[in-house]
């Protein structure tokens, strides 16, 4: 029997619905909940002071320049969306597969794809110049005949994360009604009642509502599966449609991919381990899950230092003097630290996973997911940094040196990120009430 099996046969329908409901609905707010929320709402005002500094003044107060004229903001782009792709993974491709693990770390983890992606959208947003004209890029009909422009990948990251976001808000709305109507049918205030119901939609759990919420859940989990690699491959097309040195190659959708994987499930674990520790949720989100997901980030992990090696060989074994030049430079140049600490972060340190003991610690995996996530961000900003600092013309060569706005706008959208998960975690069950429910069913009867 696993460790989640003995786990879960203690535990009955009552007692799985008060543990996780009750985080939402009676157990007092714990005081590093509260100063977590004070500082993350601190960010939070500073970033948007920030965007507003940079609406009045423009993306000069930015470090970019010529010939970099992407910095912090195109690699925070890429950075955002590729974690919100792992929780799209657990949700919907692991459904599929029928992989009961999902259930425990399924709901926070499409809660945190919905914040990445959102704050992801920013970033190309503010990268225009004029904001406030965005909407230019949808393909509206108007009396202008403002059409956006298709070859322009502002356009294609538009269709992307739109279609991204929709969907998996879909999905995960789908997921936690029969959530809202357990928790509108345990609350004590009226107010909560209220609000839990009208988003319940009317659920009352009979055979009907079940019948076809199981049809639209799986319906919706074979359409997001796609969008696990059609979104990723999208935003790494914006590099390789052009023809700079570093960003020209074939090798990108299935490397952004597996990166945003791995960034991902690194992610996973660093909101999965406290949140576990501090809400005593060690039942539900067990040491087995974090060596499962350690697995995942493992796999990802080789595939991300294999898309290290080939843009490495494919750049000398093309023979191109540009591309074996930026090559040259990102091992030896002004950015080679960045370089190899992404290697040391990526590559390196992850090997430990191949050891069990280290896969089951809880504390390892949360220092390791944190080295992860450094050096995924580095990664963004080295391909789309160095390797725009010295193009075609050598007397346009120059250096991105970021600015305290590029620094802040970075930390702000950190904070954003967090805050909302805080907020996410006193309202909404973080776990499957009902998906918990079933799995406890299923073990009794097994």
């Amino acid at each position: 029997m696993s460790e989640i099996d003995s786990r879960l046969q203690g535990w009955g329908y009552a007692s799985v619905s008060d543990k996780i409901a009750d985080i939402v609905l009676r157990r007092p707010t714990h005081w590093i909940w509260g100063a977590g929320f004070l500082v993350t709402a601190a960010g939070v005002a500073a970033l948007f002071g920030a965007m507003v500094y940079l609406f009045v003044k423009g993306v000069g107060i930015w470090g970019i320049d010529i010939p970099v004229a992407w910095g912090f903001a195109i690699a925070n782009f890429v950075w955002w969306i590729g974690i919100g792709h792992a929780g799209t993974f657990i949700s919907a491709i692991l459904l599929l597969l029928r992989q009961k693990w999902r259930t425990s770390i399924n709901r926070f983890a499409e809660a945190m794809t919905l914040f990445a992606a959102g704050i992801a959208g920013l970033f190309p947003i503010l990268h225009l110049g004029r904001p406030w004209f965005f909407y230019w890029l949808v393909p509206y009909p108007n009396v202008m005949e403002l059409w956006p422009q298709w070859r322009s990948a502002l356009v294609w990251d538009i269709f992307a994360i739109s279609t991204y976001l929709i969907v998996s808000l879909l999905f995960w709305y789908l997921g936690v009604v029969p959530d809202l109507a357990t928790l509108r049918d345990r609350a004590t205030s009226r107010a909560k009642q209220i609000a839990y119901g009208l988003f319940a939609l009317g659920w009352r759990g009979d055979a009907r509502h079940w019948a076809r919420f199981e049809t639209a859940y799986l319906l919706l989990a074979g359409l997001a599966t796609p969008l696990v690699v059609s979104v990723h491959s999208v935003v790494s097309l914006d590099f390789a449609i052009s023809i700079t040195p570093g960003y020209h190659s074939t090798i990108f959708p299935p490397y952004f991919v597996a990166g945003a994987l791995f960034s991902g499930f690194a992610m996973v674990l660093t909101l999965a381990i406290p949140m576990r520790h501090f809400f005593r949720l060690e039942d539900f989100i067990t040491v087995r899950h974090l060596e499962l997901a350690a697995k995942v980030l493992l796999a990802c992990g080789w595939i991300v230092a294999y898309g290290y090696f080939m843009e490495t060989f494919v750049a000398f074994y093309s023979g191109d003097p540009f591309e074996i030049a930026m090559v040259k430079d990102r091992f030896f140049g002004v950015y080679g630290p960045a370089y190899w600490t992404v290697l040391f972060c990526n590559v390196a340190l992850p090997q430990i996973l191949w050891w069990r003991p280290a896969r089951r610690s809880v504390w390892t995996l949360f220092a390791l997911s944190l080295f992860v996530q450094l050096g995924m961000w580095l990664e963004r900003v080295m391909i789309v940094v160095q390797s725009m600092h010295q193009d075609f013309l050598p007397s346009s060569w120059g250096l991105f040196i970021p600015t305290r706005w590029d620094w802040i706008i970075l930390g702000g959208s950190i904070a954003l990120f967090f805050f909302l998960f805080l907020s996410f975690l006193r309202f909404v069950p973080a776990i499957s009430i009902s998906e918990m429910r079933r799995l406890v069913h299923e073990e009794k009867t097994a």
